[in-house]
């Protein structure tokens, strides 16, 4: 349930289940899925019906929750009942022009239709520049994975990137206003390439864009103390900057963790077992009786530290490529942080600023009580995005860790005396 604003006359016809609807009046929406350009709205004397979805703007809602002061946490986005989610797979080489420009194109395919759509990079990028151009100022819109001119088509560079596309569906998925937004909607569940180009231009022609988006903003609440917002606000921003360096280092250390397990660490593996069996080798020409008991043991020992050379190679594929890649993700996110609370702070001090302009008779105090108004949406905004961003990272980082651990506890168990790894008899 949220509330819209009627941006047009709309008159219901007779039979046909529709609700007529005025310019300028509020209604509740009781239904965006009923597909086929109409949602279900009810008005203010508690009348329902069918009303065209482009003659509505769909407010965002927030609510407050209802923790003690102890537990509080301030203002959350409205999340849905059911999780949007989606799987990007089954990539295939196509071409255009006669085969003169090739391009790769991945499934995508939402939980809500567990219907496939196709879609190039190319599209990806599409989305996000909207996506960017729409909440930019309200939501931090991570990038999506680097574009590269050469070997595009490598058998390994397309599951990197399917990966990681895959990884920034899933935030978007999570996000509860990006995932609900029509532009969002489209990428998932077109039905055909006219309602695709069609929906694109309508995208693309969207008049409600950056701090515009504020005014979908429906916090139904009062507003807040500007002050304590700020303190909060300077207090997230310290925040990210300290988990970017953070997260950075990590990186750092992760990366070169991996080139050692795959470079130096593992020869320095194979050099001890190549010792070990050249060892057994010059033993076993001594000649004397009882030496195959310990030939025997010191040959075993050489492969098996030759096999604990491929499982450290191996290994880091198997755990740090996950804590890897989520750090990366949140390199990306941590970075639009700084340009979100940028224009939050702007915001702020223009507030600041309303006694001096109605002073100076450049507004009115009614243009002053708009401003502090449309500034608390603003921070509510901020608050609920502070709010999404910190129940995400906990759930993230919970979750790869648990993997990397567990996987390390694998690693230790297997070169122990695992499956793969030969016992030895001394």
């Amino acid at each position: 349930v949220a509330p819209a604003q009627v941006i047009y006359d709309f008159s219901a016809e007779p039979g046909n289940n529709e609700l007529t609807v005025r310019e300028g009046e509020t209604v509740t929406v009781l239904n965006q899925n009923v597909g086929g350009g109409w949602i279900e709205a009810q008005n203010s004397r508690g009348e329902s019906g069918l009303v065209p979805e482009d003659y509505l703007q769909v407010s965002v809602c927030l609510f407050i929750t209802d923790y003690t002061p102890k537990q509080y946490v301030g203002p959350v986005w409205l999340y849905p009942q059911s999780p949007l989610d989606c799987v990007v797979a089954d990539p295939k080489k196509g071409s255009k022009m006669y085969g003169l420009k090739s391009y790769i194109e991945y499934q995508v395919t939402p939980n809500t239709t567990n219907r496939p759509v196709n879609h190039r990079y190319k599209h990806f990028d599409w989305l996000y520049e909207r996506l960017l151009e729409k909440f930019g100022s309200a939501i931090p819109i991570p990038s999506l994975p680097d574009k590269q001119v050469t070997g595009r088509f490598e058998e390994e560079f397309i599951k990197m990137r399917m990966e990681r596309l895959q990884g920034w569906m899933c935030r978007m998925c999570r996000h509860p206003v990006v995932s609900n937004s029509d532009v969002f909607q489209l990428f998932l569940t077109y039905r055909d390439e006219k309602e695709w180009k069609t929906g694109k231009r309508r995208a693309e022609k969207d008049e409600c864009v950056g701090p515009m988006v504020f005014s979908t903003i429906d916090p139904e609440a009062p507003e807040l103390d500007i002050i304590e917002v700020e303190q909060k606000c300077e207090l997230f921003s310290r925040f990210t900057k300290e988990m970017d360096d953070g997260v950075k280092d990590l990186l750092n250390v992760g990366n070169i963790h991996w080139k050692r397990c795959t470079g130096p660490l593992r020869k320095e593996y194979q050099k001890i077992g190549k010792a070990f069996q050249n060892l057994s080798s010059v033993f076993n020409t001594s000649g004397y009786t009882g030496e195959a008991t310990l030939t025997d043991a010191l040959t075993a020992a050489g492969k098996t530290y030759e096999e604990i050379s491929q499982i450290v190679a191996e290994q880091p594929r198997k755990d740090l490529h996950f804590l890897m890649e989520t750090n990366n993700e949140y390199k990306g996110l941590l970075g639009c942080f700084p340009d979100t609370i940028g224009v939050h702070k702007a915001a702020i001090e223009k507030v600041r600023e309303g006694d001096k302009m109605v002073a100076a008779g450049k507004i009115t105090t009614q243009d002053k009580g708009t401003m502090a108004k449309r500034i608390s949406i603003m921070c509510y905004s901020l608050q609920a995005e502070m709010n999404h961003f910190h129940s995400n990272r906990i759930y993230d980082y919970n979750r790869v860790m648990q993997l990397y651990l567990e996987e390390q506890i694998r690693f230790y168990e297997t070169v122990r005396g695992g499956k793969r790894v030969g016992s030895i008899k001394w």
